[in-house]
């Protein structure tokens, strides 16, 4: 087929010779008008959302993070939308913990041989001397660091457990800055240590050893502490902690509280109520920026499919979900998850996940379901390859390069999976590095970012590559159709109820967006 691209209109995502060859998976009874769906679900409609968003986040300080005015003008937006073209609107409430650092921090050695060290911006677009904790307190504080159980030097292995047990402030002085060391136990345990013993700030540097001497930029997880909380280098710390008597200044600028905000969920009013066919993709951004790319791009594709097969009757129901707080790790997703019974659980035949389906220097990936690419995350649950191969076969049809991508657990497939349920998606990279054979592939330039505006203030709707866009929202649609009406969906008839798997090959010491907790 000819894929013509005209710049700024955009395309018709799909066309009959897209979807038909896929149409086998259905039965010919049940077959719908593919050619009419193929040539409704286009991208200019696909846009006409982006736009939208766009505009939400210009008119609440170029956000719509979870938490923020941005999320709820977005959320009314895509409730009103779906409720709109028919469907059964579900607004799920949950509380999760928000973090904002709204100023740059401030650390200082007053004495002896007064000095500024260099910080860690709230956009994170360098890397100075220290950075505030993610959930940190707010102050501005001037006091004498006190050592709490270092071990210096550093031994070979990590093995540190400075402020792990209260008893490590033993004879501490209330009013004194602790100054710990990154070890066996989270900084959230080594902040909230301090704070009960009376500290009015701490100071946590990195341990010594090869590969954990850079700048400490960590999360406490949670809002817990009401003191300022900063991470440093392993020379900045070691520095410090071999003169008796230093006195620093310290000062954070932040707001970390527990906030409410919503999932969206919208079910088709026709399909087998026990065979659950569900989309998903978050509707929050950064704080720093609109989240046009992240994920505006998947909120938007799955929101015009929607629309355009509000109206058809299905013999699966079909389910579409928009998470907030993914940022702040997949907390929209684990809390719909969580509180599903295991029957309602069982309902649901498979996942679909779309996050960030339009970089500028994109790559088409379609998550590996069969660990075929085994790359060091394991296979998604039984079903999730035959998911794999309808996106395979969907590329394969256009002639269009792909590949695979792990199960990271960096996005809202992650709960789905834990809990058993055959899942997949699609997703055109973030900050890793385009490959030259990737170059070949897809075009753009090797050696540079996939999303280079990711989590920043630039992912703006100037940030989507149309054609990524198009290609991913017509793989979207004919997924959607095949399984909607599929008599045979992805994985076993009954599925076990439990599965010995996780969702991610992660380091135990980071969040799932890479944040250091310990």
């Amino acid at each position: 087929m000819r894929f013509t691209l005209r710049k700024g209109a955009g395309i018709a995502i799909a066309t009959a010779a897209l979807v038909l060859p896929l149409a086998s998976a259905l039965p010919a009874a049940a077959d719908p008008d593919l050619t009419l769906l193929a040539h409704t679900v286009t991208a200019p409609g696909v846009k006409k959302h982006l736009q939208k968003l766009q505009q939400i986040a210009n008119a609440n300080g170029g956000t719509r993070a979870a938490g923020t005015p941005g999320f709820t003008a977005s959320r009314d937006y895509v409730a009103g939308q779906l409720k709109k073209a028919g469907y059964k609107v579900t607004i799920q409430p949950f509380d999760f913990p928000f973090f904002e650092e709204h100023g740059t921090a401030t650390f200082q050695r007053i004495s002896p041989n007064p000095r500024v060290y260099t910080p860690t911006p709230p956009d994170g677009s360098s890397v100075g001397e220290f950075a505030t904790m993610t959930y940190s307190g707010a102050g501005d504080v001037t006091g004498q660091l006190q050592n709490v159980d270092l071990v210096l030097p550093p031994s070979a292995d990590p093995s540190s457990t400075s402020g792990c047990e209260a008893s490590d402030f033993a004879g501490f002085t209330a009013g004194n800055i602790a100054l710990l060391q990154r070890g066996t136990c989270p900084f959230q345990v080594k902040a909230e240590n301090a704070q009960a013993a009376g500290a009015a700030g701490a100071v946590i540097f990195n341990e010594g050893q090869e590969g954990r001497t850079d700048t400490l930029q960590g999360t406490l997880g949670a809002p817990t502490v009401t003191i300022p909380v900063v991470g440093t280098s392993f020379a900045v710390g070691n520095d410090l902690a071999g003169t008796a008597g230093t006195v620093v200044r310290l000062k954070t600028d932040t707001t970390s509280e527990v906030r409410p905000t919503e999932n969206i969920i919208a079910d088709t009013k026709w399909g087998d109520p026990n065979k659950v066919v569900q989309l998903g993709a978050h509707l929050d951004s950064v704080l720093a920026g609109p989240g046009i790319n992240d994920n505006g791009s998947g909120s938007a594709a799955i929101l015009e499919i929607a629309s355009k097969l509000a109206k058809i009757p299905t013999k699966n129901k079909l389910r579409f979900s928009f998470w907030s707080a993914e940022e702040l790790n997949l907390l929209g997703s684990t809390h719909y998850v969580s509180v599903l019974t295991p029957a309602e659980q069982a309902k649901i035949k498979l996942y679909l996940n779309f996050d960030m389906i339009a970089s500028t220097n994109y790559a088409l990936k379609i998550y590996d379901g069969d660990d075929s690419d085994a790359e060091g995350a394991p296979a998604g649950p039984p079903g999730s390859d035959e998911i794999e191969k309808l996106f395979e076969k969907y590329f394969n049809v256009l002639r269009q390069a792909h590949n695979g991508t792990d199960f990271d657990g960096r996005s809202d497939y992650g709960p789905f999976i834990d809990a058993g349920i055959p899942a997949g998606g699609l997703f055109t990279g973030a900050e890793g590095i385009k490959t030259a054979e990737e170059q070949t592939q897809f075009g753009g330039t090797a050696g540079v970012a996939y999303d280079s505006c990711y989590h920043q203030a630039c992912d703006t709707t100037a940030n989507i590559n149309d054609k990524a866009l198009a290609l991913n929202t017509g793989a979207i649609a004919t997924a959607a159709v095949v399984y909607a009406f599929s008599r045979d969906l992805p994985g076993p008839d009954v599925r076990p109820a439990t599965l010995a798997r996780t969702a991610k090959a992660k380091p135990a010491a980071t969040d799932v967006q890479g944040r250091l907790v310990g």
